[in-house]
């Protein structure tokens, strides 16, 4: 198995921190970071955790020796960089850690992404036009069917729309972007195993517009994507009141909910656990996880910043690769 890749996040953050301390356990998988030698360091003497950095320009140089962190060199930064802060070289840097780790993705150097958390206003006075890693990850890879899936032990959850305003988020719902979104649910639930995937879809307006009277988005948009959906054999149920799909599927009874706006569908996950919850990217010629919190810039630089989240979206990034992977191999003998 190709290595997995994790990027550094923003190096002014907790990332680093936690790559430290996840990488301190056992690897069900060789792992390289894609970062900054100096801020690695520093890392690692903050956390106090066993471990010394082997720079290396490209994976192929990588000896993934025992208490060892392989680290790509994407940056160059000072040690003092100060934590906690926006800062424009944190934000540059950032962002040439997902480029740079695309860019071995698509070369096959690396397997897998995981990302670490960015600040996307660092992003922003950088002059990075990104709204967050989905975006960069779906144009750099030229996908366009592409979406954002939260999931944890309980709650499968994929994203209609992702990070824009509430009103630009119900102005963009239409029946094909409602079919793509179910398509993606089916999809990626079938990757995790699942032969049947039963896709709940959450309503937009409040009991799901109860028939027109409190908007007509659910009716006109929303049903009709899964009428077609249920043509093409996806087992697709709604729209269903988005003040109870959660809790049905976290009982046992949907497989994935396909969540209408950002906020709609990660409070739920992000309820259960920020410990817990990991950050797909559906769509993409390669597996792609995250964390599913932020930069904690206010704990940045203490050690005292919980690495879960982090550990879950590797794991999960090691299951999802060795699955495509299978997926490959049997359609290749079946051929």
């Amino acid at each position: 198995m190709r290595p997995i890749g994790i990027t550094m996040g923003d190096p002014a953050g907790i990332g680093p921190e936690i790559i430290a301390k996840a990488l301190a356990q056992s690897a069900s998988a060789p792992a390289l970071v894609v970062g900054d030698v100096a801020i690695m360091q520093r890392a690692i003497r903050i956390t106090r955790v066993d471990l010394t950095v082997h720079p290396i320009d490209r994976p192929g140089e990588a000896r993934f020796g025992p208490r060892t962190i392989e680290v790509v060199r994407a940056s160059n930064l000072s040690p003092d960089l100060p934590f906690g802060q926006v800062l424009r070289e944190a934000g540059l840097a950032a962002h040439h850690y997902v480029e740079s780790a695309i860019d071995l993705a698509l070369q096959d150097a690396i397997g897998a992404i995981v990302t670490a958390p960015i600040s996307k206003e660092a992003w922003k006075v950088a002059g990075i036009n990104y709204p967050g890693h989905t975006e960069i990850l779906a144009e750099k890879t030229g996908a366009k069917d592409f979406a954002m899936m939260l999931a944890n032990d309980d709650l499968r959850v994929l994203l209609v729309t992702i990070h824009v305003a509430l009103a630009e988020a119900i102005r963009a719902l239409t029946i094909e972007t409602e079919l793509r979104a179910i398509r993606l649910a089916d999809a990626a639930c079938r990757n995790f195993g699942v032969i049947t995937p039963r896709v709940a879809v959450a309503g937009l307006n409040p009991h799901a517009g109860e028939n027109g009277m409190f908007g007509r988005e659910d009716l006109d948009i929303i049903a009709p994507a899964i009428a077609l959906a249920r043509q093409e054999r996806i087992e697709a149920s709604g729209p269903w009141p988005p003040d109870t799909v959660f809790m049905r599927a976290r009982r046992g009874e949907f497989d994935v909910v396909v969540a209408q706006y950002h906020d709609q569908g990660l409070i739920p996950v992000k309820y259960l656990g920020l410990d817990r919850g990991v950050n797909i990217t559906v769509g993409l010629p390669f597996v792609r996880t995250s964390v599913d919190h932020g930069t904690a810039f206010d704990i940045a630089g203490t050690g005292k910043a919980d690495h879960a989240s982090l550990r879950a979206a590797i794991d999960q990034a090691i299951a999802l690769t060795q699955a495509r992977q299978n997926q490959q191999s049997s359609a290749r003998h079946g051929s």
